[in-house]
C-alpha cells in the first residue's frame, strides 16, 4: 500500500510525463510540483514505486516513466474527471442537436470525441436487437410493390422494397399499416417475430398472400441488419502518439468490427466509464493503447458504446470526462427524438 506522499509523487510523474513525453526526474518533479519534500526524498519514493512496478527507467540515466501498472492506479486513485465549462457543455448540446438523423448523430458524436479528445473516436450505432418498433409505414409504389420502412425508438430507419404476389388495394395496405403499428408500436425488435406470427389470422383472406409477404420481408430486415455497426474518425491523431513499432497493428485493429467491439465492452450500467490500460487490453496488438468507453441509451436502458482509443500516454482526465459527457448528451438526444 503506497502512502499519501509515494501516491503524489506518482500522480506528478504521471502528469510530467503525459504532459512533456519525456522520462521524468527527481529535480524535475521538484522544481515542477509542490511535493513539500526535498529532491533526494522523492528519489527514495521513486525508487520504492519503481520496485513495486509502478515506474520504470526506460535507459540508464534517464528519469522514469509510468507502467500500466501506475497508470491504473493513477487511474482508480488519483486522477480526477475534469469536468466542462457550462460553454463547453452548451456548445457539445448545439452541435450534437443539430443533427436530424440517426446517421448524423452518430457522424457528429465521433468528429466531436475525436476533437475534444485528440484520440482516435469510435461510436457504436444503436444496435436493433435493442431497440423497439417506433413505427412501421407502408408507401404503395406499384400495383404490385410497396415500401416497408421501420423506424425504430433510437432513430434507426429501415427499408425494404416489396413485390407482392398480387395486386393489393390502396385501402388493404392502409389497413394493414394500421394494424401493424397498433401491433408492434414500443414492442422490442426482438420480440417481433412473435407477435406478427398471428397477424395474418386478424386480416381479409384474400389479402393473405401479401400480408405473409410484406411480414416475411419485415422479418428478414431484423435478422440480416442486426450485426453491430461501428464508426471512428481521428486516425491522423495517431501520427502525434508514440505507438513505435506498433502502429501497424493499431490500425490493423481499427479495421476489425469484432475487435473493436470487445473494446468497447458491455455493461449494464450507464454510469459506468470503463477504462482499459496497456496489458489489459484482449487483442495484443493493442497492448501499447488505452480505450476509455461508456454506454449512451434512452432512459436507463444502455443501447450502444463509444469511446476513444490512442496511447496509454494519454489524458485520462480530460479524456475520461468527454467520454461521459458525450454519452450523456447523445442519450438524452436520442432520448427526446
Amino acid at each position: 500500500m503506497l502512502d499519501e506522499r509515494k501516491l503524489a509523487v506518482l500522480r506528478a510523474i504521471v502528469e510530467d510525463y503525459v504532459s512533456t513525453n519525456e522520462p521524468v526526474g527527481s529535480k524535475a518533479l521538484a522544481d515542477r510540483h509542490n511535493l513539500k519534500v526535498s529532491p533526494a526524498t522523492i528519489r527514495n519514493d521513486m525508487r520504492d514505486l519503481e520496485e513495486q512496478g509502478y515506474i520504470h527507467q526506460p535507459h540508464t540515466s534517464a528519469g522514469r516513466v509510468p507502467t500500466d501498472k501506475g497508470y491504473r492506479l493513477f487511474v482508480d486513485r488519483l486522477s480526477q474527471v475534469k469536468p466542462f465549462t457550462a460553454a463547453e457543455r452548451r456548445a457539445i448540446e448545439t452541435f450534437l442537436a443539430g443533427a436530424v438523423d440517426l446517421d448524423e448523430i452518430v457522424m457528429r458524436t465521433v468528429r466531436l470525441l475525436a476533437q475534444l479528445t485528440r484520440q482516435v473516436a469510435v461510436v457504436q450505432y444503436p444496435s436493433l436487437t435493442k431497440s423497439a418498433v417506433r413505427h412501421v409505414e407502408l408507401v404503395p409504389l406499384a400495383e404490385r410493390r410497396v415500401m416497408l420502412v421501420l423506424i425504430t425508438n433510437t432513430g434507426r430507419v429501415e427499408q425494404r422494397v416489396v413485390d407482392l404476389p398480387d395486386a393489393v388495394p390502396d385501402d388493404s395496405i392502409a389497413h394493414l399499416r394500421a394494424v401493424l403499428n397498433a401491433t408492434l408500436d414500443g414492442c422490442a425488435l426482438a420480440s417481433v417475430p412473435e407477435v406478427v406470427a398471428e397477424l395474418p389470422t386478424r386480416l381479409p383472406t384474400a389479402d393473405r398472400p401479401a400480408v405473409a409477404t410484406i411480414l416475411s420481408v419485415l422479418l428478414e430486415t431484423l435478422v440480416e441488419r442486426h450485426e453491430e455497426k461501428i464508426v471512428f474518425a481521428g486516425t491522423a491523431n495517431l501520427a502525434a502518439a508514440d505507438f513505435s513499432l506498433g502502429l501497424r497493428d493499431v490500425l490493423e485493429a481499427l479495421e476489425e468490427q469484432v475487435v473493436l467491439m470487445r473494446l468497447l465492452g458491455e455493461t449494464d450500467d450507464l454510469s459506468e466509464l470503463t477504462v482499459r490500460i496497456g496489458s489489459e487490453n484482449p487483442y495484443s496488438g493493442l497492448r501499447g493503447t488505452s480505450i476509455v468507453a461508456a454506454g449512451y441509451g434512452s432512459g436507463d436502458k444502455e443501447l450502444a458504446r463509444l469511446g476513444v482509443l490512442g496511447p496509454t500516454r494519454m489524458d485520462y482526465p480530460v479524456t475520461m470526462g468527454a467520454v461521459r459527457a458525450v454519452a450523456r448528451y447523445v442519450g438524452q438526444i436520442l432520448a427526446g427524438s
